[in-house]
């Protein structure tokens, strides 16, 4: 079979999406020597041996050209390739192929729709006009987890027959790493509380700067709290939060970190702490657990479904929750090395191999 993926994410974001469309196609083209990749891609980089790559440029001087490229450029380009599957694993798409060929769409969660208030406003209306086209027309979804999976198929019931639940990998690169110097660069200082994701209201930041606060002024702890990441949207409230905090001194928001630093990150942090009200799948506390870093996480969504019973869980509601859970793990030191043992046992359970093989299977069954 001849398989094109629309690997836009590789060059255009940074995020969990960018994570899912680089591994996956490194497993699927490592493990399946049977089948021809191609890739549609904005840029040349040629980072998968052997694998062919076509580039339809994306420029920022033409308004709306990522949506242009995506109805125009890209489906013309895959048309030319004669694929008998085109997966798009960034969510909207693929579109205007021909009947023979086989759609292959990955969801990774549809919060637009079911919390459109944690989202700006072109993200609700084209999800709300173009979203049931795309399933509809799919062939077949994959969606990153099996909450993700009911989420679908209970606001779309058309997709209940054609959808797959492929967990997520983790990065063979999460692994422990004790080594401290890259800290100065980010003017971070041990004993620290991570978080690691993007900047915006969904994550519930100001929930955790609350909690944090309470840590701080009760003596809980004198620990810094970094939030780590890039700046999403609507965050002007969580910088006046930070700057009018009573612990404002203790907050570092160091900004994206480099991949290479990553781990090392996670492993020298005391607690990694993911308080967000909804995830698709969560890789950052997967992220955490492999490098031995203790997790506490909300208990909506996809996040039990990943910690499993590695995790400690709260209500992302309820500021005095989070606060007494932290306060908790960061007091008892045997039950620190406890989390951190089941971590990485949990961790263990996730492959990016196993995923690879898996969608591999859903490609040879259409």
């Amino acid at each position: 079979m001849r398989i094109v993926f629309i690997a836009d994410a590789l060059d255009i974001q940074y995020a969990g999406v960018h994570v899912y469309t680089r591994e996956i196609i490194r497993a699927v083209t490592t493990l399946d020597q049977k089948n021809e990749y191609i890739l549609i891609r904005p840029e040349s980089k040629n980072q998968y041996e052997g694998i062919e790559e076509v580039i339809v440029p994306l420029s920022d001087k033409i308004p709306m050209h990522r949506g242009i490229r995506q109805y125009g450029a890209i489906p013309s380009a895959a048309r030319k390739l004669n694929p008998d599957i085109v997966i798009e694993p960034g969510h909207f798409g693929p579109f205007f192929l021909p009947k023979k060929v086989k759609r292959v769409t990955v969801i990774h969660d549809i919060t637009p729709v079911i919390m459109p208030d944690y989202h700006i406003f072109m993200s609700r209306v084209f999800h709300k006009l173009f979203l049931p086209g795309i399933l509809k027309r799919a062939n077949h979804i994959i969606t990153n987890s099996e909450y993700t999976k009911s989420d679908v198929t209970t606001h779309y019931p058309i997709t209940r027959d054609k959808t797959t639940a492929i967990l997520l990998g983790k990065d063979e690169s999460f692994k422990r790493d004790p080594q401290v110097t890259f800290l100065q660069k980010y003017n971070i200082k041990k004993p620290y509380l991570l978080y690691v994701g993007t900047l915006e209201p969904r994550k519930n930041l100001s929930r955790l700067i609350s909690a944090f606060e309470k840590l701080i002024d009760n003596g809980i702890c004198n620990h810094q709290l970094v939030l780590a990441g890039k700046k999403g949207w609507k965050i002007d409230d969580l910088y006046t939060q930070i700057e009018n905090s009573s612990a404002k001194n203790n907050i570092v928001l160091p900004g994206f970190i480099d991949k290479e630093d990553l781990a090392g990150l996670y492993t020298n942090a005391e607690v990694f702490v993911y308080p967000s009200y909804y995830e698709g799948f969560g890789l950052p506390i997967l992220e955490a657990m492999s490098c031995g870093t203790p997790v506490i996480t909300s208990n909506t969504s996809s996040l039990p479904e990943v910690g499993g019973d590695a995790a400690l869980y709260f209500d992302p509601m309820s500021i005095d929750d989070l606060y007494q859970t932290m306060a908790k793990l960061i007091s008892d030191k045997n039950l620190l090395l406890e989390m951190e043992q089941k971590g990485l046992e949990r961790a263990a359970h996730f492959s990016w191999e196993k995923a690879g093989r898996e969608t591999i299977a859903l490609f040879e069954s259409l």
